[in-house]
């Protein structure tokens, strides 16, 4: 089963258990697949596709609660922490820092990469390797650390 078949019955599963947040959260991932989809005029996306717009969507919710928190409003943190946490399941396992930084310092001595004007590559390189599995934030605080 796709992802956004998934997608699909978790929605029809989550209105029936009357779950307004994970409702609300799996329509706006269903309405920004529906939209990618028909942009090359078919009605489905690859899961790959499916992973990046669940992956953005998740840094939005995460920024947002951010933002929310630093205001001083619990209740719309609250909010997007809940979809968050509804839409956290459909990614792939996040690695640790450790296991992040050992990926980038193989890279780096893959490439041969010693200067900070070598962070493009292996930023190119870094974030294909660990995409979904990873924070792009992360990925770049530690390839600029370790080029420095």
């Amino acid at each position: 089963m796709s992802i956004q078949e998934l997608i699909s019955e978790d929605i029809k599963n989550a209105m029936l258990a009357r779950e307004s947040d994970k409702l609300s959260a799996l329509r706006a991932v269903k309405s920004a697949i529906i939209l990618e989809a028909t942009k090359d005029g078919s009605s489905k996306v690859s899961d790959e596709i499916a992973l990046k717009i669940i992956n953005k969507l998740v840094k939005q919710r995460r920024d947002s609660a951010q933002i929310y928190n630093e205001q001083n409003r619990a209740d719309l943190e609250k909010d997007e922490l809940e979809q968050l946490k509804h839409l956290e399941v459909y990614l792939p396992q996040q690695l640790s820092k450790e296991e992040v930084l050992v990926i980038i310092n193989k890279i780096i001595s893959n490439l041969d990469a010693s200067k900070i004007s070598d962070m493009g590559k292996v930023m190119a390189v870094a974030t294909k390797e660990l995409s979904g599995k990873a924070d792009g934030k992360l990925i770049a605080s530690f390839v600029r650390e370790r080029l420095q």
